[in-house]
C-alpha cells in the first residue's frame, strides 16, 4: 500500500509532467536537463500509508486485506455478546421490574447487589454452586484419571470400554436430567432396588435436602467423567515410554511410578479438564430445570443459575436477576482468566 501511494504522489507531481524543476520535457519523451545534479526529493505518503504501515508491521501483513473476513463476525459478537454483557450490567444498576416500564438508567446504584448479600437465598444458592463446582470437578478428575491410566495399561475390551464411559457425554442435559429422575425414583429405581438387595432404602434421593445435591453431582459425574478419562488418555499416551522404564529401573512400584513420574507431567491436562469441568457446572440449569420441570429445584439444589433464571422470568425482578447474571460471570471470569494467562505464559496462545 506504501507503494502505491508513493507512485500515486510521483504520477500527480509537477516533476512527473514537466521531468523535474527547471528541465524541459522533449517532444521524443527526453528530458532536457539544466545540468545541475539533483536528487528527487521523498515524498510524504500521507496518514493513511503510514497507519497501513504500522498496522502491517505490528498485526501482519494481511491484516488489513483479511478484514473483510474477520470484521463483520468481530462487530457481531461485540455487539451481541459483550454488548449485551454491558446492557445487563446497566440494567443490574437499576431497580427494573416487571414489563410496565422501561428501565431507568439516570440513577443507577449497587442496590441489587447490596439486596443478594442480604438474601438467605442467594447465599445458599452460591454456597450450593461452589460446592457443586468443587466436588463435581474434583470427583470427575480423580474418576477420569483412573479410568484413563487403566485404559492406557491396555485392559482387555479397551475400545468397548472406552465407547461405554465416552456415550455419556453425547447426552444433552436434558436427556441425562429424565435418565436419572427414572433412576432416582423412589419407589422403581434402579438405585433403590440395588441397595434394596443388601437392606438399605428406599432413599429420597431427590427428596432429601441433605443427599439431593450430591446426588445431582454423581449424576453429572457420570455423564463427564468420559471427557475427562480422554484427555488424561491424551495426556498418558504423549509421555515418552523411557519415563516408565527409568521409573522401573530405579524400582518404583506402579503406584510411585505413576504418583511421582507420570501424573506431575499431567499438570497440563488437569488444568484444561478442570476449566471445562467448570464451565459445564455453572451451565447446570438446565439438568436442573429437567429434573423437576420448573425454575425451582429440589430444596438443597438451588444454585445461582436457577435463582437468576426464577427471579427474572418467574418473578419479574429484571434487575435483581441481571445483578446474579453478574456475579455469575464474575465467577467465570475467575475460572477462565487464570487458565488465559497460564496458557499465555505458555506461549500457547
Amino acid at each position: 500500500m506504501l507503494d502505491f501511494y508513493r507512485r500515486l504522489y510521483h504520477a500527480l507531481s509537477p516533476s512527473s509532467r514537466d521531468g523535474g524543476d527547471g528541465d524541459e520535457v522533449r517532444p521524443d519523451g527526453g528530458v532536457v536537463s539544466d545540468g545541475s545534479s539533483r536528487q528527487p526529493a521523498e515524498s510524504d505518503p500521507g496518514p493513511l500509508a503510514r497507519l497501513s504501515s504500522a498496522l502491517d508491521q505490528r498485526l501482519g501483513s494481511d491484516f488489513l486485506e483479511s478484514s473483510v473476513f474477520w470484521l463483520p463476525p468481530f462487530l457481531l459478537m461485540a455487539l451481541f455478546v459483550y454488548g449485551a454483557i454491558i446492557w445487563n450490567l446497566l440494567i443490574s444498576l437499576t431497580d427494573y421490574q416487571g414489563f410496565a416500564n422501561a428501565p431507568d438508567y439516570s440513577d443507577l446504584d449497587f442496590e441489587m447487589y447490596a439486596r443478594a448479600l442480604a438474601d438467605a437465598g442467594f447465599v445458599d444458592a452460591a454456597i450450593n454452586t461452589f460446592v457443586l463446582l468443587i466436588a463435581f470437578t474434583v470427583a470427575t478428575l480423580l474418576v477420569g484419571l483412573v479410568l484413563a491410566v487403566l485404559v492406557d495399561r491396555g485392559i482387555r475390551f479397551e475400545n468397548t470400554f472406552r465407547t461405554i464411559y465416552l456415550l455419556p457425554m453425547s447426552l444433552s442435559f436434558v436427556v441425562t436430567a429424565q435418565f436419572w429422575l427414572w433412576m432416582y425414583n423412589y419407589n422403581n429405581g434402579i438405585v433403590n432396588r440395588v441397595i434394596g438387595i443388601v437392606g438399605l432404602g428406599p432413599v429420597s434421593w431427590l427428596g432429601n435436602q441433605a443427599i439431593v445435591l450430591w446426588a445431582i453431582i454423581f449424576a453429572l459425574m457420570w455423564q463427564f467423567s468420559g471427557y475427562a478419562m480422554v484427555v488424561y488418555l491424551a495426556g498418558l499416551r504423549a509421555i515418552p515410554t523411557e519415563h516408565y522404564e527409568a521409573a522401573k529401573v530405579d524400582g518404583a512400584s506402579t503406584l510411585k511410578m505413576y504418583w511421582r513420574v507420570i501424573i506431575p507431567q499431567l499438570k497440563g491436562a488437569t488444568i484444561s479438564a478442570a476449566v471445562v469441568l467448570m464451565v459445564f457446572a455453572m451451565k447446570a440449569f438446565d439438568f436442573l430445570y429437567s429434573l423437576v420441570g420448573g425454575y425451582r429445584p429440589p430444596n438443597g439444589a438451588d444454585i445461582l443459575a436457577t435463582k437468576m433464571v426464577r427471579e427474572a422470568y418467574a418473578n419479574l425482578n429484571w434487575a435483581y436477576g441481571a445483578a446474579i447474571a453478574i456475579v455469575l460471570f464474575g465467577m467465570a471470569l475467575a475460572v477462565i482468566g487464570p487458565y488465559l494467562v497460564y496458557e499465555y505464559r505458555r506461549d500457547n496462545l
